[in-house]
């Protein structure tokens, strides 16, 4: 008797992990617009987590972003809409799991992509990857410069994330 139900505790397990691995949607690596970056943030995941998932935040360190509305607390399945460069976005998780991945699909005109976000520990901070793939008719006519503009805009906002994370560390560091 002990040993079926530790069998199926841990078949149940397994599946829970395997269930649980499939929740990130991938990128697309055949898209015609492909990119990925990374950085280490000398803060903690806690930090990270909290300052990049403040949706209604963004605009307060990465001036690049105009405008968001979110009307819920974060989880699969929420929508959120943004402007960036001019271009409003609208965005619904597909992937979120505490201080690790936060992922979501978005579509413009002409465009639908991937986006996922992974935070990695590290031992003096967290590691941050950010990845992306795009489709749609006018990412087609224009991926060359749709490529150079998505790696740029990747590399900016890890690197204002990087700032503001690392300026809110200090700060709780001289409050301490």
């Amino acid at each position: 008797m002990k040993k079926s139900i530790t069998v199926s505790l841990l078949a149940a397990i397994a599946v829970g992990v395997k269930a649980q691995d499939q929740a990130t949607i991938k990128i697309n690596s055949q898209a015609a617009v492909v990119q990925s970056q990374e950085i280490i943030i000398n803060s903690n995941p806690d930090l990270v987590w909290e300052i990049l998932t403040g949706v209604e935040d963004w605009p307060s360190w990465n001036e690049k972003v105009t405008k968001t509305s979110i009307k819920e607390e974060l989880q699969v399945g929420s929508v959120f809409s943004w402007k960036s460069g001019g271009v409003n976005v609208h965005s619904k998780l597909h992937s979120y799991k505490d201080q690790q991945i936060m992922g979501w699909t978005g579509h413009t005109i002409g465009a639908k992509a991937v986006h996922n976000w992974h935070l990695i520990p590290t031992e003096n901070g967290t590691k941050v990857i950010v990845e992306e793939s795009m489709d749609g008719w006018l990412v087609e006519l224009l991926k060359k410069s749709m490529n150079k503009k998505l790696e740029a805009d990747m590399i900016f906002w890890l690197s204002r994330l990087k700032s503001e994370c690392e300026s809110q560390a200090k700060e709780i560091q001289v409050n301490i």
